[in-house]
Formats: structure tokens, sequence, C-alpha cells
């Protein structure tokens, strides 16, 4: 099993998919990883199914500078509030800009497209996104789970040990010269 000694960011807010964000934080935790939760604001916020998480941090108040990789669980009520905001989507732009891993899944990659990131990428999410993804440049496939330099991404729960799986790999190589902003 992997051990990681890393800080892993969660960037989320209200009506994420419970399950994209308490999995992927269960894994990396328990591979030894820090998780906080970044939201941009609030003391806590609520899954669509109801599950209640506090927030750590504001996403103005985050630098990526702090943090050795990325999680954005998706949530369509979570992923279109994110990418409205741009202190989130700046934070999510910092982590390629500094070659850090990102672990994206389903509707979570919209924050992506917003922060520009996407072009020239080979990646997966929730089949909605799938026209949104190629007019931002990105390659869409439909697969389990995608690496593409440190991007990881997935589709639905249904993906997430394989998700998991993966973002904890990603981790554990460090930064990738091929993740950029």
């Amino acid at each position: 099993m992997t051990t990681l000694r890393s800080r892993v960011a969660f960037l989320a807010t209200d009506g994420f998919e419970d399950s994209e964000l308490t999995s992927p934080w269960e894994a990396v935790t328990a591979a030894g990883a820090s998780a906080t939760l970044i939201a941009p604001d609030g003391a806590e916020i609520t899954g669509k199914n109801g599950h209640v998480q506090s927030v750590d941090l504001r996403s103005a108040d985050a630098t990526a500078e702090n943090f050795e990789a990325l999680v954005l669980p998706g949530g369509v009520v979570n992923a279109d509030h994110l990418r409205m905001d741009q202190p989130s989507i700046d934070l999510a732009r910092a982590f390629f800009a500094q070659h850090k891993p990102v672990g994206v899944i389903c509707h979570g990659a919209w924050i992506l497209i917003e922060a520009g990131v996407v072009d020239g990428r080979t990646l997966t999410s929730y089949p909605s996104l799938k026209t949104d993804l190629r007019n931002a440049g990105a390659t869409w496939v439909d697969e389990e789970v995608v690496v593409d330099q440190g991007l990881v991404s997935s589709r639905t729960p249904d993906d997430l040990p394989a998700f998991n799986a993966k973002v904890i790999e990603e981790i554990a190589e460090g930064e990738h010269a091929g993740q950029t902003a």
C-alpha cells in the first residue's frame, strides 16, 4: 500500500455528490495524507444526499502552495456554483500552474473548463459534459478512469474505486511537468 505524506485540498460547496467527497477523502487519509476542505463560504457544506462536512478554509484564503494535490468532487449544483466563484477558479488553475496532481470526477470538470486548463488534455466526466469539454479543447473519452500527466478523471460514483487508486498513485508520484495551466 502506498503511504502518502501529503496535504490534499478538496474543493467543494453545497450540492456536492456525497460519495465523491467522502470516498476519496477516506482513501487519501487512509493512505496517510491530511485532507483539507476548501469552500467559497460557510462553516460547513451539505451534499445533495445530506452529508455535512466542516469547511477548513475559504477559497479566497487558500493557496495551492500549501498543498501537494487537489480533488474536485462532482455534483451538478456544487460544480455549477464553483465555476462561478473566481477564487475557486484561480485556486484550481494554480494547481496546474504548479504541476501538482488534480483528481476530478463527474461534473467537477466544469471548474477546469472555467480555469482554462483542459485544452489539449484527455479526460472523462459525467457524459453530459462531453460537449462542454470538447468545446474547451479537450479530448473526451468514456472510460472508468483516465490519467493525463497528473490529471485524474472519472465519470460517476461507480468509478470511485479506480479513481481513488489513481489519485493516490498520482499524488505519490508528485509533480508532473505536463500538468500545466
